[in-house]
């Protein structure tokens, strides 16, 4: 049969790769319960404090694993067989939601074991961000099918964004917060299976003649001195440190801002949710990584301007057509980041610099939590947030500057694997 591709097969193209079909539709059911997890923590401990800034002590030890352990993990995740490292992250994952429910159903349930539950969630995470991002590779039969996988990735996470703060909204609501939590370790059931029925051929890893030091230094060598994925990371670095902490406060501003509950709450994350689901899908519509960096430069303006109008909404309808704006901003500038970056990497440092991509996108929020929930205690949430949103917008005035730069480093790596063609170049059609 031929003629022109439906456009949803397009869209989906990347299913048709068995592996990444199954990782799929099981790490699908299991996001749902992630969020789920994530709104009632944030929730449970605005219930049980009312303290701004252990919302963002929360936030921070979730996320600090990331910023100490992955530049190692990621070495780790070179070495190391990527499939099995996910399947026992997934494992480990199931058991921490399982504990942190079985506390709240005893009555024993303090903010203490929070932090530490999450500070063990945090280290967990830091292995298994970096293998999944890495591993990605691998179950994508047809490499020209990696930057749909890539953005249909975005999509099952940003889908699970709408359904599950909204599912964790109802059920905080009916039932209280530990069946949220029963709920994901119940979720995990699903990617576990899909990663045990894979049918994956082992990767070729080069013997080892330098230990886990030195390949480190060579992973932080390559990222300093390659400008156009230093500036990717940097970039992503900065717009996560000062504008993602808005996410950590949004209790608050649910309870005070706009005088609602547990439900405000999720239908807040869910507005977030389905703007990231959006900018998913239109990245997933696109053929070509070539104009990519535009398309971050203008994602991470708009970003910018949502967190500024949603720090000065009173209105909850308003409050959420603002974070459609926002969540299309920040979802578009983190998986466009990290489809340039996977197809600029070498494939031998491909662990190390995704490491180095979950430290820029994950590492540097428990950092914008804990400030932003200092900030929020002193300022307000509300100016917290109108001050993140304008630093992200210096941000991405910044990374616009920096692009003709990137586009001459960039254009002669694209023509040589493919991906632009030297005729393309000369009709003047724009690399980054």
């Amino acid at each position: 049969m031929t003629g022109k591709p439906h456009s949803g097969s397009h869209l989906a193209r990347a299913l048709r790769s068995r592996n990444f079909r199954l990782f799929f539709g099981g790490q699908s059911v299991s996001l749902v319960g992630t969020w789920i997890t994530r709104v009632a923590t944030s929730w449970l401990v605005y219930r049980l404090t009312g303290s701004l800034y252990l919302l963002g002590l929360v936030g921070f030890c979730g996320q600090i694993p990331a910023l100490v352990l992955t530049p190692f993990t990621g070495v780790l995740v070179d070495r190391w067989n990527r499939h099995r490292i996910l399947v026992f992250t997934q494992v480990l994952s199931m058991l921490q939601s399982l504990v942190l429910a079985l506390l709240v159903f005893s009555d024993h349930i303090t903010v203490t074991w929070i932090l530490i539950l999450q500070l063990g969630q945090g280290i967990i995470n830091s292995f298994d961000t970096p293998a999944r991002q890495a591993f990605v590779i691998e179950m994508v039969e047809d490499r020209a099918h990696l930057p749909n996988a890539i953005a249909l990735n975005s999509t099952m996470v940003n889908a699970s964004r709408i359904i599950g703060p909204s599912i964790g909204g109802l059920l905080i609501a009916a039932v209280g917060e530990g069946w949220c939590f029963m709920a994901d370790a119940i979720s995990y059931l699903a990617v576990i299976a899909s990663l045990l029925v894979m049918t994956v051929t082992p990767r070729e890893r080069p013997a080892r003649t330098t230990d886990l030091r030195e390949e480190l230094v060579t992973g932080i060598r390559y990222v300093a001195r390659f400008v156009p994925i230093r500036t990717l990371l940097t970039l992503l670095a900065l717009v996560s440190l000062l504008g993602m902490p808005y996410s950590v406060l949004m209790p608050a501003i649910a309870a005070v801002t706009l005088h609602g509950g547990a439900h405000t709450l999720g239908f807040l994350m869910a507005a977030s949710g389905a703007g990231a689901l959006g900018g998913a899908l239109y990245l997933a519509s696109r053929q070509s990584v070539v104009g990519l960096g535009r398309v971050v430069a203008l994602a991470a303006t708009a970003f910018g301007v949502g967190l500024i109008l949603f720090a000065l909404s009173r209105s909850l309808w308003l409050s959420l057509v603002l974070l459609l704006i926002v969540g299309a901003g920040m979802m578009i500038t983190m998986a466009a980041t990290n489809t340039i970056v996977q197809t600029l990497v070498q494939e031998q440092l491909r662990g190390r610099v995704m490491a180095f991509y979950t430290m820029a996108f994950l590492g540097t929020a428990p950092i914008g939590s804990l400030l932003a929930g200092v900030a929020a205690e002193h300022f307000g949430s509300d100016v917290t947030v109108l001050g993140g949103g304008v630093a992200c917008l210096l941000v991405a005035g910044w990374f616009a500057r920096r692009l003709p730069h990137l586009r001459g480093i960039v254009r002669p790596i694209y023509v040589e694997r493919g991906i632009l063609a030297a005729a393309e170049i000369e009709a003047g059609r724009k690399t980054l």
